[in-house]
């Protein structure tokens, strides 16, 4: 007799839960959004937002974190302030920054500009690049040179976007080293 309830009783449950199975739809959903998630259209209007139609604005006059603003123009009237007027915020190297220097110059620098910055890198010797110019017949000063560096000059292009601030410096420093070597 007991085995006899027991087997009614599993029939019972199996029928009970098989019952109400559907194969389209579950029929009972946990977390309902996970399945079904809210569809938004790209660039619609939110209400998420002030204004209802574009993101939060900084606040005006804000500088982004870590960004220091450099405040010559791109423009050759910004150059020649630049080789007036500015000047270096690095005090004194270690030795640890000259390998540092060295190293960033020869990755970004001297492919043109040679090893020694006389003008004679890979791309002049294959004749890449024509008139790079020798850093010995050149008139340089530490504004002027980290100006070239952030905003380029002729052929050569920006590398504001490939070095930080700080390591343009280093590189201006490396490049007097170089002009005072040749």
């Amino acid at each position: 007799m007991k085995t006899l309830y027991k087997i009614v009783a599993l029939a019972g449950v199996s029928a009970l839960t098989t019952s109400c199975f559907h194969k389209e739809k579950p029929n009972f959903q946990l977390f309902p959004n996970m399945y079904e998630s809210v569809a938004y259209e790209t660039y619609s209007e939110s209400s998420a937002f002030n204004n209802g139609k574009e993101g939060q604005l900084p606040a005006k006059g804000s500088i982004p974190r870590g960004f220091d603003p450099y405040e010559y123009e791109n423009t050759p009237e910004g150059l020649a302030l630049a080789k007036a007027n500015l000047k270096s915020p690095l005090d004194s190297l270690t030795d640890s920054d000259h390998a540092e220097a060295k190293q960033l110059f020869t990755i970004y620098c001297a492919i043109c500009h040679g090893d020694k910055g006389d003008g004679k890198g890979n791309l002049v010797k294959r004749e890449k690049f024509l008139g790079v110019p020798n850093y010995a017949e050149r008139e340089l000063t530490e504004g002027g040179v980290f100006h070239v560096i952030t905003y380029g000059l002729n052929s050569m292009g920006s590398h504001k976007n490939q070095l930080t601030q700080h390591e343009r410096w280093l590189v201006t420093d490396y490049v007097l080293k170089l002009k005072s070597e040749l």
